[in-house]
C-alpha cells in the first residue's frame, strides 16, 4: 500500500472515529511543537475521557473553539486581557502567538477540577458551541453558564484554521468540521512518564494500536483538509 493511500486511510479513519465521538491522536509536526495530543470532540467527553487525558496523556487539558464561536462569546486572547508585565512582548519559538483564552468552569461545578466537574464543563462547552454555531448561545448565555477563572482553559482557533495556523487547535477543529462535529474539541499533550518530555510519535502510535484508537499525522490532515 502506498504512503498516499495510507495517509488517506488515516484521515478517513480519524473522521469516522471523531464522528462517533471517539478520541484521535494527532502529531502536529516535527518542526513545530513536535507533540502528539489526544483530541476529543468536546460534547463527547465524560469522566472516563478526563481520566484518560489525565493518566494517559498528562498534559494540559484544554478546549479549542472555533474563532467565530469565540467572537460570539466575546472571548479575548488571554495575553490581550492581561495587564501584567509578564504578558507583554511574549515570544514563542514555535508560533507567532498563543491561542490561550479564558480558563473556565461550568457554574454547576464545585471546585471544577474533579473528573466529573471537568467533564461537565467540557461537554457543556461542546453543546454550547454547537448552539452558538446556530445563533442560539450568545455572550450573555455564556456568562450565565460558565465562570472564570476556572480549570478548563479555552483556546481560540485561527479564523481560517489550517490556512492561518497548523497547531493542534486548528488540526482538531478542522477534523471536527470534516466529521460534522461541534466546533469545539479537547486537546491534551501526551507526556512520557520516564523522561518527562513529549511522548514520541512512535510511542504514541504504539499506544493508539494498544488502545484501538486512530493515530494521524498533522501533515496528512493538512493535505486532505487544509
Amino acid at each position: 500500500m502506498s504512503s498516499t493511500t495510507d495517509a488517506v486511510d488515516a484521515v478517513v479513519a480519524a473522521e469516522a472515529a471523531f464522528a462517533r465521538g471517539e478520541p484521535v491522536l494527532i502529531h502536529d509536526a516535527a518542526d513545530r511543537e513536535g507533540e502528539v495530543d489526544i483530541v476529543y470532540p468536546a460534547a463527547a467527553v465524560d469522566p472516563e475521557a478526563v481520566r484518560r487525558l489525565r493518566n494517559d496523556a498528562g498534559g494540559l487539558i484544554c478546549v479549542a473553539i472555533a474563532d467565530e464561536i469565540a467572537e460570539a462569546w466575546e472571548l479575548p486572547f488571554l495575553a490581550d486581557a492581561l495587564s501584567h508585565p509578564a504578558a507583554e512582548a511574549a515570544h514563542l519559538d514555535y508560533d507567532d502567538r498563543s491561542s490561550f483564552s479564558l480558563p473556565v468552569n461550568h457554574r454547576e461545578t464545585f471546585t471544577g477540577i474533579t473528573d466529573d466537574d471537568r467533564a461537565l464543563t467540557i461537554s457543556e462547552l461542546g453543546i454550547a458551541a454547537e448552539a452558538a454555531e446556530n445563533g442560539d448561545f450568545d455572550a450573555d448565555a455564556f456568562a450565565e453558564t460558565f465562570r472564570s477563572p476556572g480549570h478548563v482553559t479555552l483556546l481560540r482557533g485561527a479564523p481560517d484554521l489550517l490556512a492561518d495556523r497548523q497547531g493542534h487547535t486548528e488540526l482538531g477543529l478542522a477534523l471536527a468540521a470534516a466529521a460534522g462535529r461541534e466546533p469545539a474539541v479537547v486537546v491534551c499533550e501526551m507526556v512520557d512518564d520516564e523522561t518527562g518530555g513529549a511522548r514520541t510519535p512512535a510511542e504514541a502510535r504504539a499506544y493508539a494500536e494498544r488502545e484501538g484508537l486512530t493515530y494521524v499525522e498533522g501533515r496528512e490532515l493538512l493535505t486532505r483538509l487544509g
